[in-house]
């Protein structure tokens, strides 16, 4: 929820992803109790219902009540609107859900291959999301609608085509779509479209009780995790989580959704197989695909590789977290202990000599009906120290459905040898029955010199601030949009400078403090293609404040000088140099 936008009301830059993504997060206050969030769903609601122009939400104009050209993005916003019914009753939602259900239903045309929905406006294309989306959507309207016949017949009829339109393959996982003569086209079996078939199937099962659906429905999941389905070595893998490729940010939600639907399939069915599996993708992605700030990447194995790195972004988020959620029981423990510690990724630049302290927060949150007195151990690498290396805090939680929180400062020392690379700080909170462990991985770095868009970036982001990455070497800052740098040079600096290689319409600001900001670097004219992109220095020791917390910080950002027209600064390289 860090990621979304209060003001334009979704998760920047991605329209039928902000769907998916709320949808997870409805998933999570379901699955939890915690209803936190149902402000900013309903702050969606309210702001994005009307009408906008192309490129202001989505590449494609809305046409109000959360439709386009896109259909199957219609449906997915009708999911969302059917969830939040299901949150609060309310029955604005539900009727938004019909209104979008009658929109597709008018993309319906038994025409061509039979039936089925069409992908677009333009009618080019049936495929396997649309009319999973379909089936779904129809049957959970039916589901909550007293009386109804239309939304079930229509449920009915699209599982029955669907069934029978081919885009099952002999094995029993599902294809993109149709050719233009009505067959199988072979495209990818991605994740999603063989998890709505099943989440789609399930729903109808609710509705009509018939066993047949059911059968086919476990017909679809044991396929998928069969030898030669979705599984790589236990973990479900999208073919675009191969090493030598990069998922799109389309395919980085792929797998949650896959997830969400699991999940309904472990619900209904209480098969121990299927549980199982939803078990070991929780295990794979807690254990292997988490940092130390509680960042979830696309590849749940954790594999990563230097021309495409494990990607950790909101939609990666959205989606892993989807496992984690489904692998929560359905009805919550009465009492619970958890930590973090902030910041989980810091960045220290030692002195020359003598310890640099790094001030982080131990955060300690708890549920239950009882008090809890939390105790808190501290461990730090050889040679460091923490203060306090133990500590107590005492917690009032009122209940399983909002967590009370507490918080204890912790000095962090790093003696001038630290070796640069990684280390962590590990914090362990125990309660009766109940024990958390926590960590913050703390960069030792004697120099600055990293590509943007790669992992090595990350520790040096100080507020990103909805900015876009699309890789190595692509970051960008446009519109309002911009990102900054936080450079902790150490305590006895007394020059630096800093090189960034950009390009395009930059507006480039530095700061002492985070807050009162002098620019220093800014095109000129408009440039939209790239020609004026060069190595940029500038100097920074005007800009180095009195030490502090064992550092002398300077901020750098990044953002558009010409924000309305889209082209603004992008960065490829960042290197400092210092004297000490």
């Amino acid at each position: 929820m860090g990621s979304y936008d209060p003001d334009k009301a979704w998760f920047p830059s991605s329209w039928w992803n902000s769907a998916v993504a709320l949808q997870t997060i409805g998933d999570y206050m379901q699955r939890t109790g915690d209803r936190r969030y149902l402000g900013q769903l309903d702050n969606t609601f309210e702001k994005d219902k009307g009408v906008f122009p192309a490129g202001a939400l989505s590449g494609d104009p809305l046409l109000g009540n959360f439709t386009s050209r896109a259909i199957d993005d219609s449906e997915w916003w009708g999911l969302t609107w059917v969830q939040a019914y299901d949150l609060t009753g309310n029955p604005k939602y539900l009727a938004m859900a019909v209104t979008i259900a009658d929109y597709v239903d008018g993309y319906w045309d038994t025409g061509t291959c039979g039936g089925g929905v069409w992908w677009n406006a333009e009618r080019t294309y049936k495929n396997a999301v649309t009319n999973g989306l379909w089936i779904r959507l129809t049957a959970e309207l039916h589901n909550r609608i007293r009386g109804d016949r239309t939304w079930l017949d229509r449920a009915r009829t699209a599982w029955a085509w669907f069934q029978g339109s081919g885009m099952v393959n002999a094995r029993g996982l599902v294809n993109d779509g149709l050719t233009d003569s009505c067959t199988n086209n072979g495209q990818t079996v991605w994740s999603y479209n063989q998890g709505l078939a099943i989440g789609a199937g399930l729903e109808l099962w609710r509705a009509t009780r018939d066993p047949a659906v059911l059968a086919t429905v476990r017909k679809l999941a044991d396929a998928a995790i069969a030898p030669g389905g979705l599984v790589s070595n236990g973990v479900l893998t999208e073919q675009c989580d191969a090493l030598d490729q990069t998922c799109d940010d389309n395919g980085k939600q792929f797998k949650g959704i896959f997830m969400r639907y699991w999940t309904d399939l472990v619900d209904t069915t209480h098969d121990p197989r299927y549980a199982a599996f939803l078990d070991e993708q929780a295990d794979a992605l807690w254990n292997d695909d988490r940092d130390a700030a509680g960042r979830l990447g696309t590849r749940w194995s954790g594999a990563t590789s230097a021309d495409h790195p494990n990607v950790f972004d909101w939609r990666t988020q959205a989606s892993a977290l989807s496992a984690l959620i489904g692998d929560v029981p359905a009805h919550p423990p009465q009492a619970s202990l958890a930590a973090t510690m902030t910041p989980a990724q810091p960045v220290i630049m030692p002195a020359a000599s003598g310890a640099s302290p790094i001030a982080i927060d131990l955060g300690v949150s708890a549920t239950g009906w009882l008090p809890v007195l939390a105790n808190a151990s501290i461990q730090a690498p050889a040679g460091w120290s923490a203060s306090p290396a133990s500590a107590q805090l005492r917690l009032r939680p009122r209940g399983t459905a909002y967590p009370v929180s507490g918080t204890i400062p912790l000095q962090i020392a790093v003696p001038a040898l630290a070796t640069d690379g990684h280390h962590r700080v590990d914090a362990t909170v125990t309660a009766p029955g109940l024990r958390f462990t926590t960590q913050a991985d703390v960069l030792v770095a004697h120099a600055i010199d990293f590509d943007t868009g790669t992992v090595d970036e990350t520790p040096w982001l100080w507020d990103a601030d909805h900015s876009q990455s699309n890789g190595v070497q692509n970051r960008f800052a446009d519109g309002s949009a911009h990102f900054t740098y936080r450079f902790p040079f150490p305590s006895d600096t007394t020059s630096a400078q800093v090189t960034l290689t950009i390009d395009n319409e930059y507006l480039v600001q530095v700061s002492a403090d985070g807050q009162n900001w002098t620019t220093v670097l800014q095109v000129s004219q408009p440039v939209t293609d790239g020609s004026n992109k060069a190595d940029r220095s500038i100097d920074l020791t005007p800009y180095l404040g009195n030490a502090g917390n064992g550092a002398k910080p300077v901020y750098v950002k990044v953002s558009d000088a010409y924000p309305n027209d889209g082209w603004g600064g992008r960065v490829y390289h960042v290197k400092a140099d210092i004297t000490e």
